[in-house]
């Protein structure tokens, strides 16, 4: 069963409405969605964080079905955040720097196409803004990027028990943490009006 309880176990925060006015959101596939959700979660102006499914085909996703390959979904944290106390391009920052962006469909030990990395953005201007981040760092890593850049697709809230799993397991598997390649951050994108 997916996600029933609405706050989050951290702060009590609503993970899935009520955000705050200003708030911008952004999906983020990592690989294992728990170590993830604990790096976003922690960063100043992250309003609230989950974890579900997103990038797939299948409209009743669970971690079984996802876990078999055979959805399209990705492992995903869905970040709400405040970007005048973090910026869309420090997020990216943290976010390249922290999972191999250039696996294809693993990280790490972890091998499937859940485990890809996404990046779903909700505007054009996050989108602008996560495509030159992505080039700054394939420069950087001086390997291609595999990651996949897309306008946001479904979210599908994962089931409880993966909500800020290693917050309520402390000693749970995680397998994220620094790459030691630094991701430029991008100097502002605007996109052109129309």
């Amino acid at each position: 069963m997916l996600a029933t309880i609405q706050n989050h176990h951290l702060n009590g925060a609503n993970m899935f409405g009520d955000y705050p006015e200003g708030s911008q959101q952004v999906i983020l596939g990592m690989g294992c969605f728990w170590g993830a959700e604990r790096i976003l979660w922690k960063l100043d102006g992250v309003h609230v964080t989950s974890v579900g499914y997103a990038g797939g085909t299948d409209e009743t996703p669970d971690y079984k079905r996802v876990c078999s390959g055979r959805t399209g979904h990705a492992e995903v944290v869905h970040v709400v955040f405040d970007p005048t106390v973090i910026t869309f391009e420090e997020l990216l920052k943290v976010y390249f720097e922290n999972h191999d962006p250039t696996q294809g469909n693993r990280q790490g030990n972890d091998v499937g196409s859940q485990y890809r990395s996404a990046l779903y953005v909700f505007s054009d201007e996050q989108l602008a803004a996560a495509k030159v981040a992505a080039a700054r760092y394939e420069e950087a890593y001086g390997r291609s990027l595999t990651t996949d850049i897309a306008m946001a697709p479904t979210y599908y809230p994962a089931e409880d028990y993966h909500q800020q799993y290693l917050a309520k397991n402390p000693q749970g598997y995680c397998n994220h943490g620094p790459t030691g390649v630094s991701c430029p951050i991008p100097q502002r994108v605007s996109v052109p009006a129309e």
